[in-house]
């Protein structure tokens, strides 16, 4: 492997994206007045302590989002993580203990939830393609279809889950599908006639030394549609070509070929994965298979809180 998208881990700048998220959270929950129904039924002063567990096994995700939501709702709470992010878990586990001025514990509690559920759903469903996968050479990527404003999270929680990450924005790599390739995809002329991937890559190439930082360490990915389009794309020298919606026979192929005159050249398998074909796809050889599901549709963990 020549290159590799940036992977997220937990860091300053996801920091300050959770942070930001929480704040918008805090606000949409509490509104100006606060929680009304704990103000108007529990003495301010009352303590409290609660155990927070999961209803379900799985991997778990976010609890150092859960301690920054918990600070910033009530900073008198002490947040007890009982394990780590990305170690699995049991149906019944603690996985957190908060303990502090009732109200805070209860103001806080759908935010922290509502966090940990999200991002351990993200990281339990990624770990179940990443299991199926066991054994073979290929790696688990998620992909830009995440939730508005959350992406780096569901990212670091897909990483939890021992997945791979593709690129975060348009900004951290080049990807040139076929819609690019229909509106010419190219800075220089090319009239009404459709730019070959092979022409795309070059031209992108020049661009990116031109006019991007460090653009000759950007990956530039394509996407193919058939294996004849790889066979003239691969000469131009891609970084990793995406198969688009290949059978695991085609995918075979494709491996053949490339191996037969690209070898650095990596393949991205995408389109009609789900845990029932995604062994069949690894076993053809390829490097990469792009699973939109990890995010788009990963159901959230049943995880709740026990007063104690």
């Amino acid at each position: 492997m020549n290159k590799e998208f940036q992977q997220v881990a937990w860091d300053e700048v996801l920091q300050a994206d959770c942070r930001e998220l929480c704040r918008l959270a805090i606000r949409e929950d509490l509104g100006s007045l606060g929680d009304v129904t704990t103000a108007a039924s529990v003495p301010r002063a009352t303590p409290g302590a609660a155990a927070v567990v999961s209803r379900q096994p799985g991997v778990v995700a976010g609890l150092p989002c859960a301690a920054l939501a918990v600070e910033l709702v009530d900073p008198r709470l002490r947040w007890l993580p009982r394990t780590e992010d990305g170690q699995p878990i049991v149906a019944g586990q603690e996985i957190a203990r908060l303990e502090g001025p009732a109200t805070g514990i209860l103001a806080a509690e759908r935010l922290l939830l509502n966090l940990l559920s999200r991002l351990s759903g993200v990281a339990t469903l990624t770990r179940r393609y990443v299991d199926a996968i066991a054994g073979t050479t290929a790696r688990i990527y998620d992909t830009r279809k995440t939730t508005p404003g959350w992406r780096r999270l569901e990212k670091y929680a897909g990483r939890c889950g021992g997945g791979w990450n593709h690129r975060l924005g348009l900004f951290a790599g080049v990807l040139i599908k076929d819609n690019h390739l229909a509106i010419g995809a190219t800075r220089e002329g090319a009239g009404s006639a459709q730019a070959t991937p092979a022409e795309a890559v070059l031209r992108t190439r020049r661009y990116l030394a031109e006019h991007v930082p460090n653009g000759t360490e950007m990956i530039v990915e394509v996407e193919v549609d058939t294996l004849e389009q790889l066979d003239a794309l691969l000469p131009a020298g891609p970084d990793i070509v995406l198969l688009d919606n290949m059978s695991p026979d085609q995918l075979r192929q494709a491996v053949a070929r490339r191996n037969a005159v690209a070898c650095a050249v990596e393949l991205e398998a995408s389109g009609g994965v789900n845990l029932q074909t995604v062994r069949r796809i690894a076993e053809t050889g390829v490097e990469r298979i792009s699973v939109g599901a990890l995010t788009h549709s990963a159901m959230g963990l049943d995880i709740g809180l026990d007063w104690a």
